[in-house]
């Protein structure tokens, strides 16, 4: 089955990041999300988000741990899902989506699957899940 919705994020908090001894060109940081879906994917989230970015150059890769609370196609029930991608700044490649085994609960018991996040030339972000629930 294939689910989608838009999503806004409605609150972006960095937070400190403990100095370490290793340096790299891209400065690390950490921050917690929290978003809202429509669509199909109708809910809300909460995400924990890791980068390593240039806000300059726009030149960076991204982790993200998502707890969402909602409805998937009309489901009810929440689960997590990770995803990641790079970016040059222009582009996002090595894309990766998938649904936390064992996550779901509710009527979203024993969900799995992958899918994929967009953005639109617009700034609209997207998710989709391509799943199954027994």
């Amino acid at each position: 089955m294939q689910a989608t919705g838009t999503f806004e994020v409605a609150e972006f908090t960095p937070a400190a990041v403990p100095a370490g001894d290793i340096k790299t060109a891209l400065p690390v940081g950490v921050a917690t999300m929290r978003k809202t879906f429509t669509g199909e994917l109708d809910g809300r989230s909460e995400t924990l988000f890791t980068a390593a970015f240039d806000p300059v150059s726009g030149t960076g890769t991204y982790v993200a741990m998502e707890s969402f609370e909602g409805r998937v196609a009309g489901r009810s029930g929440t689960f997590n899902f990770v995803h990641s991608a790079a970016t040059t700044g222009h582009d996002r490649q090595a894309e990766f989506l998938t649904i936390v085994p064992g996550s779901g609960t509710a009527e979203l018991t024993g969900i799995h699957g992958t899918g994929a996040l967009t953005v639109d030339p617009d700034g609209t972000h997207h998710l989709r899940l391509d799943y199954e629930v027994p």
